[in-house]
Order: C-alpha cells, then sequence, then structure tokens
C-alpha cells in the first residue's frame, strides 16, 4: 500500500498545486512510482482522459508524475454553471447538475464512495501518492463533508503538508489559525509547513517561522521564493474580476510599440482559459482580459474563450454592447469551443445550458455556422490534421488536443473547414472546439505571425527564447527549498 502525502492548504490559490506538481516530477524523476490525487475538485477546466474529465490540475500533476492521466486521480469534480448549480462529474461521467445543498443530501454518499475506490486503486499500484487539497482545510461549516481535505486524510491515512502564501499577508495568523480549526485527529497528521510565494531577504523571516514552531510543535519544511513555474491555472481566482481588466506576458521585455494585444472577455462563467497561457508566454504577445463592454479599440487580435454557461456568457457580452464591438473589429478572430459556438449565426435548443429557457439565441454571426446543443457531451482526446485558414493562415500539421462540449456546430455555407473536416474559417476568424489549440508550434506561431502582420510589425524572434519545462521548475523550487523531513518520502 502506498505512502499518501495530503498537499493542503491555509486557503485557495496558496501554492498548493505547484507543490502538489513539483512533488510529483521530483519523486518521478528519482525512480519513484508516483500518481497524483484530488478527491473533489471544483473547477471549470477540465481535461479529457480516456476515461472522462479531470480537473486541470490532476491532469498536469499526471504529467509531472510521468504516468497517464486517468479519472482515478480526480474522480469528482464540480463544474460551476451559474446560480448556485454545478454540474456534478463522478468517474469522469456527467451525472447531474446540482445545487451545493442537493449534493451533499443525495450524492455525497456516491462521491465519498467513489473517492475511496479510487485512492484505494492508485495506492496498490504505486509507491507514493500525492493528494491535493481543496481551498482551505480549515472550513469549519464542511468538516463533516470535506472529501477533498477531511477526509481524504482519513480515508487515504495521509501525511499532510500544509501550505500558506505570505504574498496576501496574516501568513503565521492564517497557519496558527488552520491548525486551531481543524479536526484533533486530522491536526496530529500535520507533519510541516510550507510557506509560499516569499520575497526578499528569508533571515527576516526566521523570527516568525521559530515563534510559530515553538507554538504548534509543527515543522517549518520550507519557504517557497515568488517564481512562478508556469503551470496551467486552475482557478477562476487567478483572473480579473469580471469588469476589470488585467494583462498577461507583458514582463517579456519587448518594447509595447513593438507588441501585439490578443483581447479576450472575461466571461461571467469562462472555462479552460489555460488555453491562452501558450499566447502569453510569447515574445511581444499580451494577452489582456477585458471587460464585456470593451470596445475593443486597443486589441489587434481577439480570442473569444470557452464558457461553462455559453448562452448566458453570449447574452451578457451582447447586452454589454460586445457584438457592437466586433461588428466594427477588423483585426483576426478566433472562438474557442464556447466562443465558437457564439461567433455562429444560431445556437438551438439552448435551454439545455442557458438559464432563461431560451429554445433558440442568435450568435453574432461572424461565422456561418448553426449550433445545436444536446444532451450527450462530447469528452474526448482528438488529433486533426490542420491546414489553416483565416488567423490560422500558413499553419499546417498534425494539431492535438481535447474537446468538451454540448451539441455540434454545422456550416450554413460554404466555408473553410481547416480542422480536418472540423472548425470553420473566413478569412478574418476561425472557430473550432479543439482546446489546447495554441500548445501547438504551427497554430500558434502562425496566429502570432499573423497578427503581428495585422498591425504590419514582423513579430520577435522567439526561437532563442528559451522555455523551461513547467514541471521541471516546480520540482527545482521543492527540491531548492523543502526540507522532507518527516515526510514519507526523500530527496
Amino acid at each position: 500500500m502506498a505512502d499518501t502525502v495530503l498537499v493542503a492548504g491555509t486557503a485557495s490559490h496558496v501554492g498548493k498545486s505547484t507543490v502538489a506538481a513539483g512533488l510529483c516530477r521530483l519523486l518521478a524523476d528519482r525512480g519513484v512510482s508516483v500518481a497524483p490525487f484530488k478527491a473533489q475538485n471544483m473547477s471549470t477546466n477540465a481535461r479529457a482522459t480516456p476515461g472522462g474529465e479531470v480537473g486541470v490540475s490532476q491532469y498536469v500533476q499526471a504529467r509531472a508524475a510521468r504516468v497517464p492521466a486517468t479519472t482515478d486521480h480526480n474522480p469528482v469534480l464540480l463544474k460551476p454553471r451559474g446560480d448556485g448549480e454545478s454540474q456534478l462529474v463522478v468517474d469522469g461521467e456527467a451525472v447531474a447538475d446540482v445545487a451545493a445543498g442537493e449534493y451533499y443530501e443525495s450524492h455525497w454518499e456516491m462521491a465519498l464512495d467513489a473517492a475511496r475506490e479510487a485512492h484505494a486503486r492508485l495506492a496498490a499500484d504505486h509507491d507514493v501518492v500525492v493528494a491535493e487539497g481543496a481551498g482551505s482545510i480549515a472550513e469549519i461549516n464542511l468538516h463533516d463533508r470535506d472529501l477533498a481535505n477531511v477526509e481524504t486524510a482519513r480515508f487515504a491515512d495521509a501525511d499532510i503538508l500544509l501550505v500558506a502564501d505570505i504574498e496576501r499577508g496574516g501568513v503565521f495568523a492564517s497557519l496558527v489559525g488552520t491548525l486551531e480549526l481543524v479536526p484533533e485527529d486530522v491536526r496530529e497528521r500535520v507533519v510541516g509547513a510550507v510557506v509560499t510565494k516569499f520575497r526578499g531577504d528569508r533571515s527576516l523571516l526566521d523570527p516568525g517561522l521559530d515563534a510559530f514552531e515553538d507554538r504548534t510543535g509543527v515543522p517549518v519544511l520550507g519557504v517557497l521564493p515568488y517564481d512562478d513555474p508556469g503551470l496551467p491555472e486552475e482557478d477562476s481566482v487567478a483572473l480579473p474580476s469580471v469588469g476589470k481588466r488585467s494583462v498577461r506576458g507583458a514582463d517579456d521585455g519587448v518594447p509595447d510599440d513593438r507588441s501585439v494585444t490578443v483581447a479576450v472577455p472575461r466571461l461571467p462563467h469562462i472555462s479552460n482559459f489555460t488555453d491562452l497561457q501558450p499566447l502569453a508566454a510569447e515574445p511581444g504577445v499580451r494577452v489582456a482580459y477585458v471587460p464585456l463592454s470593451d470596445s475593443l479599440a486597443d486589441a489587434d487580435a481577439v480570442v473569444l474563450p470557452g464558457s461553462k454557461n455559453t448562452v448566458d456568457d453570449l447574452l451578457a457580452l451582447r447586452a454589454a454592447g460586445f457584438g457592437d464591438a466586433l461588428a466594427a473589429f477588423d483585426g483576426p478572430v478566433v472562438g474557442l469551443c464556447g466562443g465558437y459556438q457564439m461567433l455562429g449565426e444560431v445556437i438551438l435548443n439552448a435551454a439545455i445550458e442557458g438559464s432563461g429557457g431560451q429554445e433558440r439565441v442568435d450568435g453574432f454571426g461572424v461565422l456561418p455556422v448553426r449550433t445545436t446543443f444536446s444532451a450527450e457531451k462530447t469528452v474526448e482526446h482528438v488529433t486533426r490534421e490542420l491546414d489553416g485558414a483565416g488567423p490560422l493562415d500558413g499553419a499546417a500539421g498534425t494539431v492535438e488536443g481535447y474537446e468538451i462540449h454540448m451539441g455540434d456546430s454545422e456550416p450554413t455555407a460554404d466555408v473553410a473547414r481547416p480542422f480536418g473536416g472540423g472548425g470553420a474559417a473566413t478569412t478574418t476568424a476561425v472557430g473550432t472546439y479543439l482546446h489546447d489549440l495554441f500548445v501547438n508550434d504551427c497554430a500558434r506561431d502562425a496566429f502570432v505571425r499573423n497578427a503581428f502582420e495585422t498591425v504590419g510589425n514582423d513579430s520577435p524572434d522567439g526561437s532563442e527564447v528559451a522555455r523551461p519545462d513547467p514541471y521541471d521548475r516546480a520540482a527545482t523550487l521543492v527540491e531548492s527549498h523543502v526540507d522532507h523531513g518527516p515526510l514519507p518520502v526523500e530527496w
């Protein structure tokens, strides 16, 4: 039976996923058979595996562990849809749309059983299971039903590594308060703490670390500097709030007058926004998450991203005037999954996904396609032959990615279908269901080159730019700054 390490946190977005991924890669590189695990995840960012959907962090951690991602790595996934409802995915399959109370009343035991069984299978097949908690382990209103933290610690007999973020302040209060609030049997499993996102002189922190250890008896096993390894982000907390603007990729040394700005509407139900990270890593490319009412006056290209509620987000965009801004925009436009559906002429059977009960909702009419929703969900890893057109003109070759969507889109007129007979493209717009499109070099390079040509600039030469493996960077962070101490693993 494998040893299990539970990477728990004092709050959301404290660095649990980075620590877990770093542990997975570090152990895998030392010949340890390791698997990631998260009993229950809540995220609109999912990936397709042969068995169904898993949260993006567990997909990433499986790659870090050098094992194929399976639904055992994330047996329970809640995908928020809005209005307090989430789509419940168990063992990779969508089970129901549930409100929080309904989930705990009607589906909790099923979810708990699925998590226990998935962990047991992983523990039987591997030497170490690196489990990731969710949010804070100190949510006292949920301790009797905290599947990702409390229940995992118990059924996995896990040693707990407690992670806290110093960037937002109050790190010692959050650590001590968390230890005070967790159930006693769970508190006894905490073998060490890790402080993340530290900037400055470490020696100035040492008196606080010593006082914390004296007060709690829990050793601080490491202090991680603020160094983002570039792993795909899981939570929308990493994005600006709806109505705010935020720019990624502006610290690459390329002058603003030599760069291009890719505008991405910050949809209320935005999903799979990891699709945009490869663009932000390109020299001279600024990915700007913009309010729905943005005029697009400063944009050189537009990417309409995926959505967990395409219909409601489409209506919100139209109400904010985005349709008029898009109609006046003459640069390259890309629609990904839900964004592809929005760029079409119409969505039929819209009530399947939207909250307003409409059977028909008009799209923006940028692409001559008709989308018809159905209850059947497509979840698959796909390979396509790309024959680029429009914003992807010049791209050619095999591209890989994944599809997660309800319904299908068909052309209403003669139009280029650049993805092996799928998707749609005009001279200025392209749409596809393929997530991870820009992970593929040929697609990303073509889009970036065409965006720069649109504004009359040559794209900066990124051929000499080193792109370190994010999994190796996470492993180096853990190896260099965390002592394994009492953990049941060594490095």
